[in-house]
């Protein structure tokens, strides 16, 4: 799996300091509220749909949230714990940060919520790994369903995006029978997706051959390096 790379920015708030001791009579919550949201680094345009994971380090427990139309979300999360805090991918998620919920003493309560402000660079692409095929042939083979379904549900999630499949083979044969080879099984991907539901205005195919190496041919490790399929965001 090819990690993603992420480019992030954040603003946490409050601090402990917004904890408020209220009289004794009242029925307070002991959780705290965070209001999040996400945008682009670059050029700042929210993103919707994107899932925030809140893994507690006391626990291990995870609290998640899907951003809206708007690129926000709001949730509660028990106070007295640090949480380290992804944003799921495709296929992985990736760990950029901290939120720490100090505990509360008594009758305090957080009276405030806790802002977390989310910019990052999304990949703009990502191998499918274990998306194999029949040797020399566009014939999918069984394992590679289940990357290929996960793709699904992602492009599901992820409805405003759409995506280049891409083949990629080795050096091994001629130049030519591999450019035909890696369209095919390109257009197989595809024909998968449109046939799960995704729109086939969404997904274009295009094979690449032995054109766009990513390791040396001349070992067995680097060929299957360069056998691959790729998603690009359009």
């Amino acid at each position: 799996m090819i990690k993603r790379i992420y480019l992030f920015l954040f603003t946490i708030l409050p601090f402990a300091g917004f904890a408020q001791q209220p009289p004794a009579d009242l029925n307070l919550p002991k959780d705290a509220q965070v209001d999040v949201s996400i945008a682009d680094a670059k050029s700042g345009r929210i993103l919707n749909n994107e899932i925030v994971v809140f893994r507690s380090m006391l626990n291990g427990r995870e609290y998640q949230g899907l951003s809206d139309s708007m690129g926000k979300f709001t949730l509660r999360l028990p106070t007295g714990a640090k949480y380290e805090i992804f944003i799921l991918g495709f296929n992985d998620s990736t760990s950029y940060n901290f939120l720490d919920i100090k505990a509360l003493q008594g009758n305090q309560y957080y009276k405030k919520p806790f802002i977390v402000d989310i910019q990052f660079e999304a990949p703009k692409a990502f191998v499918l790994d274990n998306c194999t095929f029949e040797t020399g042939k566009a014939e999918l083979k069984p394992e590679a369903y289940t990357v290929l379904d996960e793709l699904v549900e992602y492009l599901k999630r992820k409805d405003d995006e759409r995506i280049e499949v891409g083949g990629h083979t080795d050096d091994v044969g001629k130049a030519e029978a591999n450019m035909i080879l890696s369209q095919n099984r390109a257009n197989t991907v595809r024909a998968y997706l449109l046939m799960k539901g995704i729109a086939a205005e969404r997904v274009t195919a295009q094979g690449y051959g032995l054109t766009q190496p990513v390791a040396e041919n001349d070992t067995a490790e680097g060929r299957a390096l360069n056998r691959r399929t790729e998603v690009k965001i359009l």
